[in-house]
């Protein structure tokens, strides 16, 4: 075999072959379907070893929503590092997401102790990186980053569980793997991106809401 038709060689640990068979394992068969021998027959492993990386499949499941919060992360933090100068659709397409988006939308979906962690773990991720782009210069100051960051990763996650009826009505699938190689990505993108950057309210509502009292009693 020459050198040009030779595999590459997957130089990944085995805890990260079994962490990324994992994922792809929960976000085709859900939690319930995914079992520590489906897992370890993904990964080319033994069932055992699976429970010596993780201990349980709860440990499993915690390692992969860490690896699925990180990634989003490094990618959200790159993106509003580069600041106004950004090429949104470079990002969507650079993206090493894979099987991640369609494993967010199932554990969403399955909801519980767990999906409410990562969640959270998201959305503290969002107050820090929604800072840096404030800092960078492409987002606007706000005097209430947290609710910015709740609002924000709530419509994002939203929009993500309820991905059937996205796919539906826009001709986008959110969990595809080659999401960012598609051309209709933009089908949701750019309605999203007028939404966030141009806003849709008049300035004489905008200026109506200025002066309503929103607290509640």
């Amino acid at each position: 075999m020459s050198s040009d038709t030779a595999p590459v060689a997957d130089d990944r640990t085995a805890r990260a072959r079994i962490r990324d068979a994992a994922i792809d394992c929960f976000a085709e068969l859900g939690v319930a379907g995914t079992t520590a021998r489906r897992v370890a027959a993904a990964a080319g492993v033994s069932p055992g070893l699976v429970m010596h990386h993780f201990t349980s499949m709860d440990g499993l499941r915690r390692a992969c929503d860490d690896h699925v919060v990180a990634v989003i992360r490094e990618g959200k933090q790159a993106a509003m590092a580069a600041g106004p100068g950004l090429d949104p659709l470079a990002a969507i397409r650079d993206a090493p997401m894979g099987n991640l988006s369609r494993y967010l939308a199932t554990m969403l979906v399955a909801g519980g102790d767990a999906a409410t962690r990562l969640v959270d773990d998201l959305v503290d991720d969002a107050e820090a990186y929604l800072a840096d782009g404030v800092a960078s210069g492409m987002l606007r100051p706000t005097d209430d980053l947290r609710g910015r960051a709740v609002v924000l990763t709530l419509w994002s996650l939203g929009a993500l569980a309820m991905h059937d009826h996205v796919r539906r009505l826009t001709g986008v699938d959110l969990t595809d793997p080659d999401l960012g190689q598609r051309d209709d990505v933009a089908n949701w993108a750019r309605p999203a991106w007028e939404v966030l950057g141009e806003g849709i309210f008049t300035d004489a509502f905008v200026a109506r809401l200025a002066t309503t009292d929103t607290r509640t009693t």
